[in-house]
């Protein structure tokens, strides 16, 4: 009698444990499919209104809204994604190493990076134009034939003016956009070249205002995507969740909260897989 009294009891403790747990699994469900667990993200730290570590460590920016909001599709909390730093020379070892699952940093989509990485999107149509300063005149690329425009290592755009436009150009290496906006600023270099995106971010900061200007050309198209591990199943996964960005309206407000200070006259969300060339 007492052993089946026991047997009883713990029956009943069992079952009330094996409930817990039921109604446990639920809310973790809900809140996030990965419970102490964190997915590092690859962004930029020093581009406003794209990607931007601010003093207080927080972060900011376009890129920053929809990394955030695609990782919170893949089941994690926002406390639970971990930013890096992603320089554009170091975004295809970044995630070759296993450094970040994910990279949403300015990353524009060409045949040279998606023979080493997989890109979901594109999420963004950007052009590259010029940043020059306020009392500068140069209304067209090839006006900087003998003049030394800023290059970002591990970007493409400077070597595309010089190629394409303007054969006479002195490149000057940075390893940043904030160390060129220095150089544009000391008289250093006379252009700084890249999209629009993050030039408009530059120049509506509070104490470059009225210091420099876009040019407002468009020297090409730069299809921004989310750069992944090559074969990771995650890109149909950020797809799906970029697609869900677009059609719920956050998108829309994430361009108007990063861009719309700066004026920035942005192309509509483009629909996934469409490259434009």
């Amino acid at each position: 009698m007492n052993l089946r009294k026991v047997s009883a009891a713990s029956a009943a403790v069992l079952a009330l444990a094996l409930t817990a747990t039921a109604c446990g699994s639920g809310e973790s469900e809900d809140s996030g499919k990965n419970d102490g667990k964190t997915i590092k993200v690859g962004i930029k730290f020093d581009q406003p209104g794209i990607g931007q570590k601010t003093p207080q460590g927080t972060f900011t920016g376009f890129d920053v809204d929809v990394a955030t909001y695609v990782a919170k599709e893949l089941g994690y909390t926002e406390k639970q994604i971990e930013f890096k730093e992603t320089p554009s020379a170091d975004r295809e070892n970044a995630l070759s190493r296993g450094d970040v699952e994910f990279i949403a940093a300015s990353y524009s989509i060409n045949d040279e990076r998606e023979a080493k990485v997989d890109f979901a999107g594109p999420y963004l149509l950007a052009h590259q134009d010029l940043l020059i300063r306020a009392d500068d005149k140069i209304s067209k690329a090839e006006e900087l034939d003998g003049k030394t425009l800023c290059s970002v290592a591990g970007s493409t755009s400077a070597q595309n003016v010089k190629e394409k436009f303007a054969k006479g150009a002195q490149l000057k290496e940075y390893g940043t956009y904030s160390e060129c906006l220095e150089g544009l600023q000391t008289g250093a270099v006379d252009a700084l070249t890249t999209d629009d995106s993050i030039l408009a971010g530059y120049a509506s900061q509070e104490q470059y205002k009225g210091k420099f200007k876009l040019s407002g050309l468009s020297l090409s198209n730069e299809n921004y995507g989310i750069g992944v591990k090559e074969g990771s199943a995650l890109k149909d996964k950020i797809n799906k969740a970029l697609e869900k960005m677009v059609e719920d309206g956050s998108w829309d407000k994430a361009v108007e909260a990063n861009f719309g200070p700066a004026n920035y006259k942005n192309e509509p969300a483009p629909k996934i897989g469409d490259i434009v060339k």
